[in-house]
């Protein structure tokens, strides 16, 4: 048997930090998963975000990767919110063939005060702004972007709707973030988190026709979600909708075992993923870069004791120049 059209039970789990792409033929569904485990942990622990924020950032890496893992060229998929909330911006980007970098940037005041009252929702945190979704195909490509207003509604409900307005394939996200202890490791707690994406993808576009959303004047029946009436996707949507948190970032279930669980009736089937990896395309050459590109008075202002020192957001790597390089 082909190595990449193995059926589920006759190979070995694929770990954390792995998409595993999969399909249901009878279904007429297809999608990815993942399980991040020390990759999300290495990102936000270098930070030490507040866990609000961190749960955010994780949400946004995870749904990243699902995302950008479908890049058949080599480029780079990104996702960034600004908002008007305490936590203004998430910013997460994932380079082909699995690197993956993200940045949070919050108000600690607002932050806090927003702990105390107990108003630490996802909805509650972002606010009211956009989504941003950006495919970079390289410097001589055009950029595609599409933009989701962010207006309450929580990051799974912002992707669907993406995906509707955007791309019109009917999809399902389903996210989960927690941070677990390990056995054997004195009480320490990891970052873990997972993502699976269901898109339905009949040959017949008909079937795949989506319904106007709730208060639309569509001329076919109205579901009020935007999705199709067709029963192999809703059955699908169904199948997805029983899956519980825990289990998409439990390590003991797997990507593997879930899918099994949720699609072993229908004849799922994985194909070989992709790793994904803490991985910042920061260097002291492209920051040199953009130093060469600064006016004097901005090289001036930007000089402490006669040295240049920047820190990458994304890394906290710290690079430092000699302003006397840049005279001009």
């Amino acid at each position: 048997m082909n190595q990449n059209d193995l059926k589920l039970g006759q190979f070995g789990f694929a770990g954390d930090d792995h998409v595993v792409p999969f399909d249901v033929e009878t279904l007429d569904v297809r999608g990815r998963a993942v399980q991040i485990g020390p990759m999300l942990d290495q990102i936000l622990s270098r930070h030490e975000y507040p866990e609000p924020v961190g749960r955010l950032l994780a949400e946004v890496i995870v749904l990243t990767v699902l995302l950008g893992s479908s890049l058949k060229f080599s480029g780079k998929f990104i996702v960034q919110t600004r908002t008007d909330g305490p936590v203004d911006m998430l910013v997460a980007d994932y380079t082909t063939p699995g690197s993956v970098r993200a940045y949070a940037r919050f108000d600690e005041e607002r932050l806090k005060e927003a702990e105390e009252k107990g108003e630490t929702t996802p909805e509650r945190l972002l606010g009211v702004g956009i989504l941003a979704l950006t495919v970079d195909q390289g410097a001589h490509m055009q950029r595609y972007q599409g933009i989701v207003q962010l207006d309450g509604s929580d990051l799974e409900s912002v992707a669907r709707t993406y995906f509707r307005q955007s791309e019109q394939i009917p999809t399902e996200v389903k996210m989960g973030v927690a941070r677990i202890v390990m056995p054997g490791e004195g009480g320490q707690q990891h970052w873990r988190a997972g993502g699976l994406l269901l898109q339905f993808t009949p040959t017949s576009p008909e079937r795949s026709r989506m319904s106007d959303i709730s208060g639309g004047d569509g001329d076919e029946e109205n579901t009020g979600d935007g999705q199709p009436d067709d029963n192999a996707w809703q059955e699908a949507l169904a199948l997805a909708g029983t899956i519980e948190p825990g289990e998409l970032v439990d390590p003991s279930v797997g990507v593997e075992r879930l899918l099994y669980r949720l699609f072993h009736e229908q004849g799922v089937r994985a194909y070989d993923g992709t790793d994904v990896i803490d991985d910042c395309s920061c260097s002291r050459e492209k920051i040199r870069g953009i130093l060469d590109g600064f006016t004097a008075e901005e090289i001036e202002q930007s000089t402490e004791d006669g040295e240049i020192h920047v820190n990458c957001e994304f890394c906290s790597k710290s690079y430092s120049f000699d302003a006397k390089d840049f005279d001009e």
